[in-house]
C-alpha cells in the first residue's frame, strides 16, 4: 500500500449528510499530494433542529420526582450519584421508580459549588433533541453542567464552549475554529499516518517486551502530537513544551471537571477536595502558562484570521488552547480507547470483515487512502457511528428553558417552566430501545443501508449526526473532523493488522485499554 502519494480526503462540508457522495470539485496539485478545497461554513443553510411537536394523543403529565429538602436533598443525591449507586444506576433507578424517562432530580456537584443543582432529566431519544433547539434553550455557562469553572482557568475569558449562540462573540469565535480546522487541511491525513504509525511501532515494541502494551499514555501523546503537527505545523517535541502536554492538560482538566468526577479516592477525601469546594486555579497557573506560551508561539496564521474577525490575540489564544486541549484532545483521549475497546471485544470475525473491506477499497484506488476509497467502506463507517452511539464521549448536555415549554417523551407530554435547567443523559437517549433494536448491544453494521436513517438519533456532537455545525448553534465545531480521524484510525489499524485483542478497565473519563495481541496483516 502506498503512503508516499496520498489523496487527502476532504472534511465533510456542512451541507452534506454522512451518506452523501462528495460532489466533484476542483483540485490543485502540491507535489504528489492532491488537495481538495475546503469551503467556509455556510452560516445560513444549516437546517434547524426541530423540537418534537406535541400530539393530541399523548397525555399531559406532571413531571415526576423531586429535589428533596434544600441542601440536604442535593447532598443525599450526590452520595447516591458518586458512591451508593453510580451515575447510570442513579438515573436508571429513578427512571424505573417514576416510570418515566423525564423526571426531576439533582445533579452534582451541588453544595457548595453549584448554586442550584435542580434539573429536569431527559433520558429518551424523543425528548432529548429539545436541548439542540436554540430558540427554546439557552446554553450560557452550562458546558460542564450545573456549575461553571472559574475563568481564571482560561485566562480570565469565557471561552466559546460557555457562550450561547445569542451572544455577539459566539459567531466570530466559532468561525475562528472553522478556520483552524480548514487552513491546514492538507496536512491532516499525512500527519495522522505518520504519528499513528509511530504509535503502532511503540505498541508492538512494548508487546514484544512484556506481552502487554498499555495504550492510553502513548495514545494521548500521539493525539496531542497529531493535533499540533497537523493544525499548527509544530512538533511539540521540538519546543520547550516537549512531551509534557498530556500531563499538563490532565491536571488543568481536573480543576475544571473535578466537581463531577469520581476518581476512586477515599470517599471523605474526594468529597472534601473535589465535590464541596473548588480546587484553587493558582495551583495550575504555571502549567496553563506553559500551554498558553506554546499555542501563542504556534498560531501566527490563526491570529491573522482572528484579527480580521475582530478577536484579540489573547482571546484567540485562550480559545485555541481550549478547543485543542479540552475539546479535541479530550475527545480523542476518551473516544479512541473506547473504539479500540468495542472493536477488540467484537472479535476476529468482525476484524476479518473490516480488513477485507478496507484493503479491497484501498487496492481498488491504486493503493491510496482516498475519500472515494473510504466511501466504499460502509462497515468501517458504521463501526465508528456505532461506537459514538453506544458510548458517546460527552455523555451529559445541559440547557436552560428560555420560555415555558411542552416536551414529549414516547409516552407523555410534560410542561417545563421558563428558567428551569434541563439535563440530558445521552447514553440512555442513544440506547433508547424504542428507537434502536438491540439497543444495549454493539451492532457493527447497524448504520449500513437503510440503517443510515438512524443517524439522526446519534447525538454525540451536541446535535444529530445528520446535521453539520454552524456559527448559529452549539454543535461541536470539530464534529466532522473527529468522525474523519476516527475513520482513519480504523483504516490504518486494519491495513496494518488482521486482528488484535485488548483488555479494558473503567476510568473516571473513558477506558484504560491494554493491548494483549496484535496479528500483523497477512498480505
Amino acid at each position: 500500500m502506498s503512503v508516499s502519494s496520498i489523496t487527502i480526503p476532504c472534511l465533510q462540508p456542512p451541507w452534506r449528510f454522512p451518506s452523501q457522495k462528495a460532489p466533484a470539485r476542483r483540485r490543485s496539485k502540491v507535489g504528489s499530494v492532491s488537495l481538495p478545497k475546503i469551503y467556509a461554513v455556510d452560516q445560513s443553510s444549516s437546517p434547524s433542529v426541530q423540537t418534537p411537536q406535541r400530539t393530541t394523543k399523548l397525555p399531559l403529565r406532571k413531571i415526576p420526582g423531586d429535589h428533596g429538602p434544600p441542601v440536604l436533598g442535593a447532598l443525599k443525591d450526590r452520595q447516591d450519584y458518586f458512591y451508593n449507586q453510580g451515575r447510570d444506576e442513579y438515573l436508571k433507578s429513578r427512571m424505573q421508580r417514576y416510570e418515566s424517562t423525564v423526571f426531576r432530580t439533582n445533579m452534582p456537584p451541588g453544595p457548595f459549588i453549584s448554586s442550584d443543582p435542580r434539573v429536569v432529566v431527559l433520558l429518551d431519544g424523543k425528548s432529548f433533541p429539545v436541548l439542540f433547539d436554540n430558540s427554546k434553550v439557552e446554553k450560557k455557562d452550562l458546558f460542564t453542567g450545573t456549575y461553571m469553572p472559574s475563568t481564571e482557568l482560561t485566562g480570565g475569558y469565557r471561552v466559546l464552549s460557555y457562550i450561547d449562540p445569542s451572544e455577539p462573540s459566539h459567531q466570530k469565535l466559532k468561525q475562528l475554529l472553522f478556520f483552524l480546522l480548514k487552513h491546514r487541511q492538507d496536512k491532516i491525513l499525512p500527519e495522522f499516518h505518520s504519528v499513528f504509525s509511530e504509535l503502532f511501532d511503540t505498541l508492538e515494541k512494548d508487546l514484544a517486551a512484556t506481552g502487554r502494551a498499555k495504550y492510553n499514555d502513548p495514545g494521548e501523546q500521539a493525539a496531542f502530537n497529531f493535533l499540533t503537527r497537523s493544525l499548527y505545523g509544530v512538533n511539540p517535541a521540538n519546543t520547550k513544551l516537549g512531551q509534557d502536554a498530556p500531563k499538563l492538560i490532565g491536571k488543568w482538566v481536573l480543576f475544571q471537571l473535578g466537581p463531577v468526577l469520581n476518581l476512586g479516592l477515599p470517599k471523605f477525601a474526594e468529597e472534601l477536595l473535589l465535590h464541596t469546594v473548588r480546587l484553587p486555579p493558582a495551583l495550575v497557573k504555571a502549567d496553563y502558562q506553559r500551554l498558553y506560551d506554546f499555542f501563542y508561539q504556534s498560531s501566527a496564521a490563526v491570529f491573522e484570521e482572528a484579527e480580521k474577525l475582530g478577536i484579540s490575540k489573547e482571546e484567540a489564544c485562550h480559545n485555541l488552547l481550549f478547543a485543542t486541549c479540552f475539546n479535541s484532545f479530550g475527545g480523542i483521549k476518551i473516544f479512541f480507547p473506547s473504539m479500540l475497546k468495542w472493536l477488540g471485544r467484537a472479535g476476529a470475525t468482525l476484524h476479518g470483515r473490516l480488513a477485507e473491506e478496507i484493503r479491497t477499497a484501498v487496492k481498488a484506488h491504486g493503493g491510496e487512502i482516498t475519500m472515494a476509497a473510504m466511501e466504499q467502506m460502509p462497515l468501517m463507517k458504521s463501526v465508528v457511528y456505532e461506537t459514538l452511539r453506544i458510548e458517546p464521549p460527552v455523555p451529559v448536555q445541559y440547557g436552560r428553558a428560555k420560555q415555558d415549554l411542552v416536551i414529549e417523551s414516547h409516552d407523555a407530554a410534560f410542561e417545563i417552566k421558563e428558567g428551569e435547567m434541563i439535563c440530558g443523559y445521552q447514553p440512555f437517549a442513544t440506547r433508547d430501545p424504542k428507537i434502536f433494536d438491540r439497543a444495549d448491544e454493539f451492532v457493527p453494521d447497524r448504520f449500513i443501508g437503510d440503517g443510515e436513517k438512524l443517524l439522526q438519533h446519534v447525538l454525540w456532537s451536541n446535535g444529530p449526526e445528520t446535521q453539520s455545525p454552524s456559527v448559529k448553534d452549539k454543535q461541536c465545531a470539530g464534529k466532522d473532523f473527529i468522525v474523519f480521524i476516527a475513520r482513519l484510525l480504523v483504516v490504518e489499524l486494519f491495513l496494518r493488522y488482521d486482528t488484535f485483542d485488548v483488555e479494558a478497565a473503567v476510568l473516571s473519563l473513558g477506558a484504560a485499554v491494554t493491548v494483549t495481541s496484535l496479528k500483523k496483516a497477512s498480505f
